[in-house]
Parts: C-alpha cells; structure tokens; sequence
C-alpha cells in the first residue's frame, strides 16, 4: 500500500487539470504552478529541466506567451493511471490548438508523470512527446488556419 490514498491522488490530480484549463485560457500560469510543492522538479523533454515552483512558473509564462504556443488553450487528458504504491500519475495530455476558423481540430499528445507528494501537490512533473508528430500538427495547423483567412 501506497503513502496516500488513491482518492487523495485522484482530487489532486483533478485539481491540477482545473487548473491547468483556467490558466491556459487566463493566460496567467501562477494556479497551476501552484499545483506544485516550493521545490517541484519539472523535466520537459524539448525545454529542459527546471528546479523549484518559481522557476516552473517562469518558464511556463515564457513559454505559453511565445507565437503558436499562445495559440494553444486546450490541454484535456485523454486517459490516465494512478500507481497508487508510487503516488504516481501518469496520463496522455492532449496539446490542442485554437480553432484554426474552419472547425478543424488540431492536436498532439504527449506523456505525463506527475509524482504525488502530498497535501493536494505534486513534487514531480515529465513531459514526453514526439517533437516531429507536434511539428506536423502545427503545420497542419497553420495551413489551416491561411485557408479559413483566405475564405474570409
């Protein structure tokens, strides 16, 4: 048996899914970052590792404020495991793109591990994607979305 309760994991987890939705439709990240303990390690496999909750934030600030990222407002979870004996998480996110103007859906996921420490936060975050499949999807996108404008 695990250090904390499935249920525990689980309202946590859905915490930081709600989080992470109004932030990304906010535009203000700090919420979600709140998801994490003061010391969280973050690995994202494209951008690096980060070290504690305020390097987190800024990251992500930087990160979803750059061109095609700030297109990107929607981050569902298609599906998800909870190892209760680790406190782990681990769930496919979905990386879905602003409607391009033509009602097109445009998304790509990627692998979540989120390690559980307690008290509603999680110490742990790693991202792990194909940067090629995310490449193809935003071209897809892009062409998309010059399509739908030329229509107009």
């Amino acid at each position: 048996m695990g250090k904390f309760a499935r249920d525990e994991i689980e309202q946590a987890f859905q915490h930081f899914q709600d989080a992470a939705d109004r932030s990304a439709k906010s535009g203000d990240w700090r919420e979600w970052s709140e998801c994490f303990t003061e010391n969280a390690r973050y690995y994202e496999h494209h951008y690096g590792h980060f070290e504690g909750r305020t390097q987190i934030l800024d990251w992500i600030m930087k990160t979803m404020h750059e061109p095609i990222n700030e297109d990107m407002r929607s981050f569902p979870v298609e599906w998800y495991v909870i190892d209760e004996n680790r406190g782990w998480v681990i769930c496919s996110v979905l990386n879905r793109m602003d409607d391009p103007g033509d009602g097109s859906v445009h998304e790509e996921a990627n692998w979540t591990k989120l390690h559980y420490a307690g008290n509603g936060l999680f110490d742990y975050e790693e991202d792990m994607y194909n940067p090629n499949d995310f490449g193809e999807m935003i071209k897809g996108w892009l062409a998309a979305k010059k399509a739908a404008a030329a229509k107009k």
